[in-house]
């Protein structure tokens, strides 16, 4: 087993000016990386800044333009990339869908992926780089009420593994991983379709999350999670749920 040290080294994490992106840039500042945190809402990334001073870069940009992902795996050339930005779906069964709110997880999670992912290898990054998408547990057992939310994360997880054997077959020393948390309150998308699906089922959300998981995830556990999947080379799988428990081998 190798630990990778993260002191004096770069990461790149989407989506990090709240929920899970959030404590994910936190974890890995508080193991000595130079966070570069991309958003949209200047303000978060500015309260961010804040809180962890010169360890972390706020970048506003929309992470679904492919020039973004050209620009700052060029740039900054990590040694990390945590792919964690996505759109809330709007909830409605699939009759209350339009192709439009069905498809907004394909527009800006999927798509940003793909063109980190893609820009990942064609520099390509160092050897020892290590790239972290982030799916969901609905790529497993599905999300009826947030149209191709399912689907959309299923891909990503695809879309991880396929990069992981690219880089193989290149000889890229670079560890592509997915990871797919549990159904949490923690994030704001999370905690609506945890409302949801407990109401569905009659219960209280706590209820409904102890049953069904065990307890409630929180957003500190994933950071804490993925930061372990960025300094551990022993995690070798290509996927991992992360729930109440810890990392588990979807394998």
């Amino acid at each position: 087993m190798t630990v990778r040290q993260l002191a004096g080294t770069t990461a790149v994490v989407t989506g990090a000016s709240r929920g899970f992106g959030r404590a994910i840039s936190v974890s890995l500042v508080e193991r000595g990386a130079n966070v570069v945190g991309v958003a949209r809402n200047q303000e978060l990334l500015a309260e961010l800044k804040e809180q962890l001073g010169d360890a972390f870069t706020p970048q506003v940009a929309d992470v679904a333009d492919p020039a973004v992902a050209m620009q700052l795996i060029a740039h900054y050339r990590p040694h990390t990339v945590v792919l964690n930005a996505g759109a809330t779906p709007p909830v409605g069964s699939i009759r209350e869908q339009t192709w439009e709110t069905f498809s907004i997880n394909w527009n800006v999670d999927v798509r940003h992926v793909f063109n980190f992912t893609r820009e990942v290898l064609t520099a390509p990054l160092e050897p020892g780089s290590v790239v972290v998408s982030l799916s969901s547990g609905a790529a497993l057992a599905g999300s009826p009420l947030s149209g191709g939310y399912a689907g959309a994360k299923g891909t990503i997880k695809l879309i991880s593994s396929y990069a992981a054997h690219e880089a193989q077959r290149l000889g890229a020393d670079i560890r592509f991983v997915s990871v797919l948390p549990q159904l949490t309150p923690a994030t704001g998308l999370g905690k609506i379709y945890t409302e949801q699906y407990a109401a569905m089922a009659g219960m209280s959300a706590a209820q409904f999350l102890e049953g069904r998981f065990g307890g409630t995830l929180s957003a500190e556990q994933v950071g804490e999670s993925i930061a372990d999947l960025a300094v551990d080379d022993s995690y070798t799988g290509l996927a991992y749920i992360v729930g109440t428990t810890g990392l588990q081998s979807v394998e």
